[in-house]
Protein backbone atom coordinates (compact mmCIF):
# COMPACT_ATOMS: atom_id res chain seq x y z
CA UNK A 1 0.00 0.00 0.00
CA UNK A 2 1.11 3.65 -0.61
CA UNK A 3 2.06 5.98 1.82
CA UNK A 4 0.19 8.80 2.93
CA UNK A 5 1.80 12.15 3.79
CA UNK A 6 0.53 15.46 5.38
CA UNK A 7 2.14 18.97 4.56
CA UNK A 8 1.60 22.14 6.01
CA UNK A 9 2.47 25.26 4.00
CA UNK A 10 2.33 22.93 0.93
CA UNK A 11 1.37 26.01 -0.99
CA UNK A 12 4.62 27.60 -0.51
CA UNK A 13 8.20 26.96 -2.08
CA UNK A 14 9.39 23.87 0.06
CA UNK A 15 6.13 22.72 0.36
CA UNK A 16 5.50 22.47 -3.35
CA UNK A 17 8.71 20.76 -4.08
CA UNK A 18 7.98 18.28 -1.52
CA UNK A 19 4.58 17.26 -2.78
CA UNK A 20 6.75 16.59 -6.19
CA UNK A 21 9.08 14.98 -4.69
CA UNK A 22 6.18 12.61 -2.56
CA UNK A 23 4.32 11.98 -5.68
CA UNK A 24 7.05 10.74 -7.95
CA UNK A 25 7.80 8.40 -4.85
CA UNK A 26 4.25 7.05 -4.79
CA UNK A 27 2.72 8.69 -1.89
CA UNK A 28 -0.92 9.84 -1.33
CA UNK A 29 -0.20 13.26 -0.38
CA UNK A 30 -2.24 15.78 1.17
CA UNK A 31 -1.85 19.57 2.20
CA UNK A 32 -3.35 21.70 4.36
CA UNK A 33 -4.07 25.29 2.89
CA UNK A 34 -5.48 28.85 5.17
CA UNK A 35 -9.07 29.59 3.77
CA UNK A 36 -8.12 32.86 1.09
CA UNK A 37 -10.68 34.69 -1.02
CA UNK A 38 -8.43 33.77 -4.01
CA UNK A 39 -6.35 30.85 -4.10
CA UNK A 40 -2.34 30.94 -3.46
CA UNK A 41 -1.92 27.60 -5.44
CA UNK A 42 0.83 28.83 -8.33
CA UNK A 43 3.73 27.16 -7.35
CA UNK A 44 1.51 23.72 -7.05
CA UNK A 45 0.42 24.82 -11.12
CA UNK A 46 4.09 25.36 -11.59
CA UNK A 47 4.80 21.93 -11.18
CA UNK A 48 1.96 20.56 -12.62
CA UNK A 49 0.33 18.83 -9.60
CA UNK A 50 -2.01 20.98 -8.66
CA UNK A 51 -4.72 18.10 -9.28
CA UNK A 52 -2.93 15.54 -8.12
CA UNK A 53 -2.96 16.80 -4.01
CA UNK A 54 -5.58 16.58 -1.97
CA UNK A 55 -6.14 20.04 -0.13
CA UNK A 56 -7.78 20.21 3.17
CA UNK A 57 -8.68 23.43 4.63
CA UNK A 58 -6.45 24.44 7.84
CA UNK A 59 -4.61 27.08 10.06
CA UNK A 60 -2.27 26.41 12.34
CA UNK A 61 -3.86 28.88 14.13
CA UNK A 62 -6.63 26.16 15.11
CA UNK A 63 -6.39 23.23 16.57
CA UNK A 64 -9.73 21.80 15.92
CA UNK A 65 -8.90 22.38 11.93
CA UNK A 66 -5.62 20.43 12.46
CA UNK A 67 -7.44 17.54 14.06
CA UNK A 68 -9.82 17.10 11.38
CA UNK A 69 -6.87 17.59 8.51
CA UNK A 70 -5.00 14.54 10.54
CA UNK A 71 -7.95 12.31 10.81
CA UNK A 72 -8.82 12.74 7.23
CA UNK A 73 -5.54 12.28 5.96
CA UNK A 74 -4.35 9.41 8.37
CA UNK A 75 -0.72 10.06 7.78
CA UNK A 76 2.12 7.88 7.87
CA UNK A 77 4.17 10.98 7.83
CA UNK A 78 4.01 14.47 8.53
CA UNK A 79 5.65 17.75 7.22
CA UNK A 80 5.10 21.11 8.97
CA UNK A 81 6.59 22.99 6.98
CA UNK A 82 4.07 26.39 7.44
CA UNK A 83 5.21 29.38 8.74
CA UNK A 84 5.55 33.47 8.89
CA UNK A 85 8.74 32.50 7.27
CA UNK A 86 9.61 36.08 6.20
CA UNK A 87 12.35 37.41 8.53
CA UNK A 88 11.58 41.32 8.33
CA UNK A 89 7.68 40.89 8.83
CA UNK A 90 8.64 39.18 12.22
CA UNK A 91 9.20 42.40 13.50
CA UNK A 92 6.33 44.21 12.31
CA UNK A 93 3.96 41.43 13.81
CA UNK A 94 5.62 39.79 16.26
CA UNK A 95 2.84 37.99 17.81
CA UNK A 96 1.36 36.58 14.68
CA UNK A 97 4.73 35.19 14.47
CA UNK A 98 5.07 33.62 17.90
CA UNK A 99 1.36 31.98 17.53
CA UNK A 100 1.74 30.45 14.19
CA UNK A 101 5.34 29.28 13.97
CA UNK A 102 5.41 29.04 17.68
CA UNK A 103 2.50 27.99 19.31
CA UNK A 104 1.24 26.20 15.73
CA UNK A 105 3.45 23.80 16.07
CA UNK A 106 2.66 23.05 19.70
CA UNK A 107 -0.94 21.91 17.86
CA UNK A 108 0.00 20.35 15.01
CA UNK A 109 2.32 18.09 17.81
CA UNK A 110 -0.56 17.23 19.89
CA UNK A 111 -2.96 16.61 16.89
CA UNK A 112 -0.78 13.91 15.37
CA UNK A 113 0.11 12.74 19.01
CA UNK A 114 -3.88 12.25 19.64
CA UNK A 115 -5.09 11.05 15.80
CA UNK A 116 -1.91 9.68 14.29
CA UNK A 117 0.45 8.62 17.18
CA UNK A 118 2.74 6.17 14.82
CA UNK A 119 2.94 9.03 11.92
CA UNK A 120 6.84 10.33 11.57
CA UNK A 121 6.66 13.88 12.30
CA UNK A 122 9.12 16.42 10.38
CA UNK A 123 9.88 19.95 11.99
CA UNK A 124 11.05 22.94 9.45
CA UNK A 125 13.74 24.33 12.05
CA UNK A 126 15.97 27.49 10.71
CA UNK A 127 19.75 28.43 10.68
CA UNK A 128 18.14 31.69 11.86
CA UNK A 129 17.89 30.25 15.24
CA UNK A 130 22.05 30.38 15.15
CA UNK A 131 22.11 34.49 15.60
CA UNK A 132 25.90 35.27 15.09
CA UNK A 133 27.13 32.05 17.15
CA UNK A 134 29.84 30.08 15.54
CA UNK A 135 31.98 27.32 15.32
CA UNK A 136 34.58 28.38 13.69
CA UNK A 137 32.85 30.54 11.06
CA UNK A 138 30.43 27.50 10.78
CA UNK A 139 27.61 26.22 12.75
CA UNK A 140 26.66 22.89 13.27
CA UNK A 141 23.91 20.57 16.01
CA UNK A 142 26.11 21.24 18.65
CA UNK A 143 26.93 25.31 17.92
CA UNK A 144 24.90 27.37 20.81
CA UNK A 145 21.78 29.24 19.47
CA UNK A 146 21.03 32.32 19.93
CA UNK A 147 17.97 33.74 17.78
CA UNK A 148 18.19 37.32 16.53
CA UNK A 149 14.17 38.02 15.05
CA UNK A 150 11.35 36.91 15.91
CA UNK A 151 10.90 34.92 13.65
CA UNK A 152 14.05 33.02 14.75
CA UNK A 153 12.92 33.15 18.50
CA UNK A 154 9.46 31.55 17.52
CA UNK A 155 11.30 29.22 15.59
CA UNK A 156 13.45 27.81 18.44
CA UNK A 157 10.28 27.28 20.52
CA UNK A 158 9.48 24.92 18.59
CA UNK A 159 12.38 23.17 17.45
CA UNK A 160 12.29 22.18 21.30
CA UNK A 161 9.30 21.66 21.54
CA UNK A 162 9.46 19.09 18.81
CA UNK A 163 12.39 17.75 20.67
CA UNK A 164 10.56 17.57 23.85
CA UNK A 165 7.58 15.80 22.38
CA UNK A 166 10.06 13.00 20.95
CA UNK A 167 11.69 12.33 24.36
CA UNK A 168 8.31 12.90 26.26
CA UNK A 169 5.66 10.59 23.93
CA UNK A 170 8.42 8.47 22.22
CA UNK A 171 7.37 10.28 19.08
CA UNK A 172 9.39 9.90 15.74
CA UNK A 173 9.55 13.86 15.63
CA UNK A 174 12.73 15.28 13.45
CA UNK A 175 14.15 18.43 13.03
CA UNK A 176 15.76 19.55 9.73
CA UNK A 177 17.66 22.68 10.54
CA UNK A 178 17.90 24.40 7.42
CA UNK A 179 20.35 26.99 5.90
CA UNK A 180 19.05 29.43 3.28
CA UNK A 181 17.63 27.56 0.27
CA UNK A 182 16.14 28.86 -2.57
CA UNK A 183 14.65 28.54 -6.14
CA UNK A 184 12.14 29.93 -8.87
CA UNK A 185 9.21 29.18 -6.41
CA UNK A 186 10.94 31.76 -3.99
CA UNK A 187 8.54 34.72 -3.00
CA UNK A 188 9.55 37.93 -4.27
CA UNK A 189 9.92 39.30 -1.01
CA UNK A 190 12.74 37.47 -0.32
CA UNK A 191 16.31 38.99 -0.93
CA UNK A 192 17.33 36.40 -3.47
CA UNK A 193 14.32 36.83 -5.34
CA UNK A 194 14.48 40.39 -5.28
CA UNK A 195 17.93 40.33 -6.51
CA UNK A 196 16.69 37.94 -9.78
CA UNK A 197 13.80 39.78 -10.20
CA UNK A 198 15.14 42.99 -10.31
CA UNK A 199 18.47 42.11 -12.63
CA UNK A 200 15.71 40.10 -15.02
CA UNK A 201 13.87 43.75 -15.18
CA UNK A 202 17.11 45.54 -15.54
CA UNK A 203 18.22 43.57 -18.61
CA UNK A 204 14.91 43.71 -20.31
CA UNK A 205 14.74 47.42 -19.79
CA UNK A 206 11.73 47.33 -17.03
CA UNK A 207 14.29 48.83 -14.25
CA UNK A 208 17.46 50.93 -13.94
CA UNK A 209 18.02 49.82 -9.91
CA UNK A 210 18.13 47.28 -7.50
CA UNK A 211 17.89 48.66 -4.39
CA UNK A 212 18.88 46.19 -1.37
CA UNK A 213 19.90 46.77 2.52
CA UNK A 214 22.98 44.92 3.87
CA UNK A 215 25.15 43.59 1.04
CA UNK A 216 27.98 42.55 3.16
CA UNK A 217 25.59 39.96 4.81
CA UNK A 218 26.47 36.54 4.13
CA UNK A 219 24.46 33.25 3.72
CA UNK A 220 24.75 29.65 2.88
CA UNK A 221 22.42 29.36 -0.41
CA UNK A 222 21.10 25.88 -1.34
CA UNK A 223 18.45 24.68 -4.14
CA UNK A 224 15.22 23.96 -2.13
CA UNK A 225 14.34 21.48 -4.59
CA UNK A 226 17.37 19.26 -2.72
CA UNK A 227 16.92 20.22 1.08
CA UNK A 228 13.60 18.58 0.21
CA UNK A 229 14.94 15.67 -0.08
CA UNK A 230 16.85 15.61 3.03
CA UNK A 231 13.77 15.91 4.80
CA UNK A 232 11.90 13.10 3.89
CA UNK A 233 15.49 10.61 4.42
CA UNK A 234 15.02 11.58 7.89
CA UNK A 235 11.65 10.11 8.27
CA UNK A 236 12.84 7.02 6.61
CA UNK A 237 15.71 6.05 8.87
CA UNK A 238 14.88 3.40 11.97
CA UNK A 239 15.52 6.19 15.23
CA UNK A 240 14.94 9.88 14.83
CA UNK A 241 17.54 12.95 14.86
CA UNK A 242 17.98 16.62 13.98
CA UNK A 243 19.86 17.22 11.32
CA UNK A 244 21.64 20.88 9.60
CA UNK A 245 21.12 20.80 6.03
CA UNK A 246 23.48 23.20 4.40
CA UNK A 247 26.20 23.17 1.22
CA UNK A 248 29.25 24.45 3.60
CA UNK A 249 29.59 27.42 1.27
CA UNK A 250 28.75 31.10 2.41
CA UNK A 251 28.17 33.97 -0.60
CA UNK A 252 27.82 37.69 0.50
CA UNK A 253 24.72 39.51 -0.63
CA UNK A 254 26.86 41.36 -3.26
CA UNK A 255 28.35 38.03 -4.85
CA UNK A 256 24.73 37.03 -5.21
CA UNK A 257 24.16 40.35 -7.03
CA UNK A 258 27.35 39.57 -8.83
CA UNK A 259 26.30 36.18 -10.25
CA UNK A 260 23.04 37.14 -11.09
CA UNK A 261 23.88 40.39 -13.26
CA UNK A 262 26.56 37.57 -14.64
CA UNK A 263 24.00 35.23 -15.75
CA UNK A 264 22.73 38.21 -17.89
CA UNK A 265 25.96 39.02 -19.28
CA UNK A 266 26.15 41.99 -17.39
CA UNK A 267 29.56 42.87 -15.24
CA UNK A 268 29.15 46.18 -14.31
CA UNK A 269 26.96 45.51 -11.30
CA UNK A 270 27.52 47.91 -9.08
CA UNK A 271 25.99 50.92 -10.76
CA UNK A 272 23.17 48.91 -10.74
CA UNK A 273 22.97 48.42 -7.06
CA UNK A 274 21.72 51.21 -4.52
CA UNK A 275 22.28 49.68 -0.63
CA UNK A 276 19.33 51.82 1.27
CA UNK A 277 19.46 51.34 5.52
CA UNK A 278 15.58 51.09 5.26
CA UNK A 279 16.05 46.97 4.53
CA UNK A 280 18.64 46.42 7.26
CA UNK A 281 17.66 44.62 10.07
CA UNK A 282 17.24 46.04 13.92
CA UNK A 283 19.21 43.18 14.61
CA UNK A 284 21.45 42.42 11.82
CA UNK A 285 22.06 38.70 11.58
CA UNK A 286 26.06 38.37 9.83
CA UNK A 287 27.12 35.29 8.79
CA UNK A 288 25.38 31.79 8.20
CA UNK A 289 27.59 28.77 6.99
CA UNK A 290 26.61 24.71 8.14
CA UNK A 291 28.39 21.99 8.46
CA UNK A 292 26.40 19.32 6.86
CA UNK A 293 28.80 16.36 7.65
CA UNK A 294 26.11 14.60 10.13
CA UNK A 295 23.55 14.40 7.24
CA UNK A 296 25.74 13.13 4.77
CA UNK A 297 27.22 10.40 6.96
CA UNK A 298 24.06 9.22 8.50
CA UNK A 299 21.80 9.99 5.57
CA UNK A 300 23.72 9.71 2.82
CA UNK A 301 22.71 13.63 1.08
CA UNK A 302 24.69 15.93 -1.17
CA UNK A 303 23.95 18.80 -2.16
CA UNK A 304 23.65 18.78 -6.29
CA UNK A 305 23.07 22.02 -7.36
CA UNK A 306 25.95 24.63 -6.46
CA UNK A 307 25.30 28.71 -5.34
CA UNK A 308 26.18 30.11 -9.55
CA UNK A 309 23.71 27.18 -10.93
CA UNK A 310 20.89 27.99 -8.77
CA UNK A 311 21.47 31.67 -9.42
CA UNK A 312 21.60 31.42 -12.94
CA UNK A 313 18.58 29.35 -12.83
CA UNK A 314 16.34 31.75 -11.29
CA UNK A 315 17.84 34.51 -13.36
CA UNK A 316 16.90 32.33 -16.04
CA UNK A 317 12.84 31.90 -15.22
CA UNK A 318 12.68 35.55 -14.38
CA UNK A 319 13.92 36.56 -17.56
CA UNK A 320 10.79 34.11 -18.69
CA UNK A 321 8.38 35.43 -16.51
CA UNK A 322 8.95 39.06 -17.62
CA UNK A 323 9.10 38.56 -21.10
CA UNK A 324 6.26 36.76 -21.22
CA UNK A 325 4.14 39.43 -19.03
CA UNK A 326 5.68 42.02 -21.10
CA UNK A 327 4.73 40.18 -24.26
CA UNK A 328 0.82 39.95 -22.86
CA UNK A 329 0.86 43.82 -22.25
CA UNK A 330 1.84 44.68 -25.61
CA UNK A 331 -0.50 42.57 -26.74
CA UNK A 332 -3.62 43.71 -25.02
CA UNK A 333 -2.31 47.19 -25.90
CA UNK A 334 -2.17 46.48 -29.59
CA UNK A 335 -5.44 44.99 -29.34
CA UNK A 336 -7.33 48.12 -27.09
CA UNK A 337 -5.34 50.19 -29.58
CA UNK A 338 -7.08 48.78 -32.71
CA UNK A 339 -10.07 48.56 -31.05
CA UNK A 340 -10.15 52.28 -30.28
CA UNK A 341 -9.17 52.76 -33.80
CA UNK A 342 -11.78 50.64 -35.45
CA UNK A 343 -14.26 52.69 -33.37
CA UNK A 344 -12.92 56.16 -34.52
CA UNK A 345 -13.30 54.60 -37.34
CA UNK A 346 -16.71 53.90 -37.17
CA UNK A 347 -18.07 57.01 -35.99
Amino acid sequence: MSKSALITGITGQDGAYLAQLLLQKGYKVYGIVRRLSTPNLWRLNYLGIEKEVNLIDGDLTDQQSLAIAVKLSAPDEVYNLAAQSFVGTSWAQPVLTCEVDGLGVVKILNSVRDFAPKARFYQASTSEMYGNSHLDGKQDEKTPLHPRSPYAIAKLYAHWMTINYRESYNMFNCCGILFNHESSLRGIEFVTRKITDGVARIKLGLADKLVLGNLDSKRDWGFAGDYVEAMWMMLQKDHPDDYVVSTGENHSVREFCQAAFAACGIDDFEKYVVSDAKFIRPAELDELCGVCSKATEKLGWRPKVHFEQLVKMMVIEDLKRLSIRSHKDIFHHEQEKKEIESKVGRG
